[in-house]
């Protein structure tokens, strides 16, 4: 790492990038909780370059916030969040935040969570059990578990709220 991360909205001409973001995170978050065969799929980041590039131009998705952060011209992680169906107006989902390996503490994470939640807004969101450092950092977040679990694609899963308030200062 040499460059300042810096964090912009996402663009349609982002979404190769931000599936290689993506795949490579769950290959180094997920091994051993999800089965090899999906996680080294050949097809795993054309499937997610087709996401991106569909929640980045389909107006179904034009409620979300989609979010990179780069270093030196690089995507290095992605998040995005958007309503949560059944829920309160105004209550956030964040559907996605992943960094590439050796961006962890650099505030990417958190810089990328507030630019698609604002401190103040209450937002929910469902991470692996056990994933320790990710739901550590949640925690310094405001974010709590609430005591609902499931499991997706083979993963446990809790689910995580935050009422809204002051910002949480970052503790990296």
């Amino acid at each position: 790492m040499s460059g300042e991360i810096t964090v912009r909205p996402a663009v349609p001409s982002d979404a190769a990038a931000m599936a290689q973001v993506h795949v490579a995170s769950w290959r180094s978050t997920y091994r051993g909780l999800m089965p090899d065969a999906m996680l080294d799929d050949p097809g795993f980041v054309a499937r997610r370059e087709g996401f991106w590039t569909t929640a980045l131009t389909d107006e179904r998705f034009a409620a979300n916030r989609i979010a990179v952060a780069e270093q030196d011209g690089e995507v290095v992680g992605i998040a995005m969040s958007g309503p949560v169906a059944n829920a309160e107006p105004g209550v956030l989902h964040l559907y996605v935040l992943y960094l590439l390996d050796g961006h962890h503490g650099s505030g990417a994470g958190s810089a990328l969570l507030d630019a698609v939640i604002s401190p103040a807004e209450p937002a929910v969101l469902w991470v692996a059990d056990p994933n320790p450092r990710a739901q550590a950092f949640y925690r310094k977040r405001g974010f709590v578990a609430d005591g609902v679990e499931q499991v997706e694609d083979g993963v446990r899963e809790i689910r995580m709220a935050r009422a809204p308030g002051p910002p949480v200062p970052p503790r990296d």
